[in-house]
């Protein structure tokens, strides 16, 4: 199966309510590495690698986040695969 990697920019209510480690805990449990930040802007950043199904999984995801979470927008960014990761990290 071909890996693929993804940028992913969240938008909303998305800070303050554990957006980051909901994200890291769902990479995870698809087997995706890489990371995920609060941005200045108020927004969050995902960078993901893994298996196709796997990061299509976690944008799906991405769009509702934890229940806390209110997701008004995403931006999804496909990149080249790099291998560059051995986990997924909670990054400042």
């Amino acid at each position: 199966m071909a890996t693929k990697r993804v940028q992913v920019i969240v938008r909303g209510r998305v800070t303050g309510v554990f957006f980051r480690a909901a994200t890291q805990r769902e990479a995870r449990r698809l087997g995706v590495t890489g990371w995920v930040k609060n941005r200045p802007d108020g927004t969050i950043e995902i960078v993901a690698e893994g298996e196709e199904e796997a990061i299509k999984e976690i944008v799906s995801w991405a769009h509702h986040g934890p229940s806390a979470a209110r997701v008004d927008d995403i931006d999804v960014r496909w990149r080249g695969y790099t291998g560059e990761f051995s986990d997924f990290r909670i990054i400042a």
